[in-house]
């Protein structure tokens, strides 16, 4: 994941999270959980610069991965695009955050090494 040139500030990353996801168009895929790997890009409202090396003034990127792993295990989407977008939204009110890309890959098709979405959402401006 990169982000544009026209965006700057720190960029924290988590790639690959691994979630077990009852997800899929057919109801006979959905009844059963399958692999999926999610990757989180997040620029901080609060610049590295001015955390002070507190932890409390950060966005703790466990507490990250632990949100991602439970939304995804208590949702049941027909659309890997309908998750990543829930997913986006739900980190950018939870976190102090301003924007995020989000990338999820589904692990499908044999033949396939994965088919993936990615967002990018912003903070609005108030």
């Amino acid at each position: 994941m990169k982000a544009g040139p026209e965006y700057l500030g720190d960029v924290i990353r988590i790639e690959q999270i691994e979630v077990l996801a009852n997800i899929g168009v057919p109801d006979d895929e959905r009844s059963q959980r399958q692999r999926l790997t999610i990757s989180v890009a997040f620029w901080p409202r609060q610049s590295g610069a001015g955390l002070n090396d507190d932890i409390a003034r950060a966005v703790n990127y466990a507490e990250v991965c632990a949100e991602v792993r439970s939304l995804v295990q208590e949702r049941r989407d027909r659309l890997i695009e309908t998750l990543a977008d829930a997913l986006a939204n739900h980190l950018l009110a939870t976190f102090a955050i301003d924007r995020i890309v989000i990338e999820i890959r589904k692990f499908i098709f044999p033949e396939v090494k994965f088919v993936s979405i990615t967002v990018t959402r912003e903070r609005p401006v108030n």
